[in-house]
């Protein structure tokens, strides 16, 4: 048994977990991850799609109460249709751009200079959302009676789930990232930071889920039984780091903005462009 390759996979999930629901880009931190490891090949771009399975797992299990509910109410209850309803309109524009551009993205996008520069006019956009968003319903979404127009996933319309599964799309460009385009798309749309937050937990599920199982099975042919080991310590390691940083991030947004994250995506990804430029890290594509 490889115990390096094992410590690697366990970093890698750990990277994965953390940043998989914060605006800052989990396949941009995993890509650049890899390339400090050494940790690439087509098995490791499946595994660092398929771990990201570890992570939405810890979103079922943090709101199972939720999706249960939701699943036994789908024939009774107007309120878990409306809501499934809304995940799955959100989640289509995804699959369908994903499968269309999925594969020219990865053939020149997944390395590091272009998620170093994605990071950045990403960091940009946020400073400029939670600007707008701070003017409409002021520091805190619950400060005086300037209340967001929606406040919990419940009011959502199908509309405003196309809307923020379209904005989803721009995730497809690495460093970008997915909770980034929807949870600040969603802010800009109306949404409380809790409401748009949530959404994006709900909304990764199908998404994240279907991407490492088609991933999988499209590149089975290239994995092996003795990669089993690395594929299970990184989805476990992802599920706990995952679980932790959910809990945390939900009592964040209740009191606090973005704008630290925008900040933090400004000074890595200039990290990243300085180095690289000056040849003072070796990023591997």
């Amino acid at each position: 048994m490889d115990w390096m390759l094992l410590l690697k996979a366990a970093v890698m999930g750990v990277v994965e977990g953390l940043t998989e629901f914060l605006p800052i880009s989990s396949t941009g931190h995993l890509i650049l991850a890899g390339s400090l490891l050494n940790f690439g090949g087509e098995t490791a771009k499946v595994f660092e799609i398929a771990i990201q399975t570890g992570a939405m797992f810890a979103v079922v299990w943090e709101y199972r109460q939720r999706l249960l509910g939701t699943v036994r109410g789908l024939g009774s209850d107007p309120v878990a249709r409306r809501f499934a309803l809304n995940v799955l309109v959100a989640f289509i524009p995804a699959v369908v751009l994903g499968l269309a551009l999925g594969k020219t993205i990865k053939a020149h996008l997944f390395k590091p200079v272009p998620v170093a520069m994605a990071f950045i006019v990403g960091a940009l956009l946020i400073l400029w959302i939670e600007r707008i968003h701070r003017a409409r319903y002021g520091q805190s979404d619950s400060e005086g009676q300037r209340l967001a127009r929606v406040e919990t996933v419940d009011q959502m319309s199908g509309l405003d789930a196309l809307k923020v599964g379209l904005l989803q799309c721009l995730a497809l460009i690495p460093g970008t990232s997915r909770s980034g385009a929807t949870i600040m798309g969603a802010m800009l749309l109306g949404f409380s930071r809790k409401a748009a937050t949530e959404f994006s937990f709900y909304l990764g599920i199908p998404t994240l889920m279907g991407a490492g199982a088609y991933s999988v099975w499209k590149q089975r042919d290239a994995l092996h039984l003795h990669d089993l080991p690395m594929f299970a310590v990184g989805t476990v390691v992802a599920f706990v780091s995952a679980l932790l940083c959910i809990r945390w991030l939900i009592r964040y947004v209740s009191t606090h903005d973005f704008v630290p994250f925008a900040w933090y995506r400004i000074v890595f990804g200039a990290i990243v462009l300085v180095t690289a430029y000056t040849g003072w890290v070796e990023w591997v594509d």
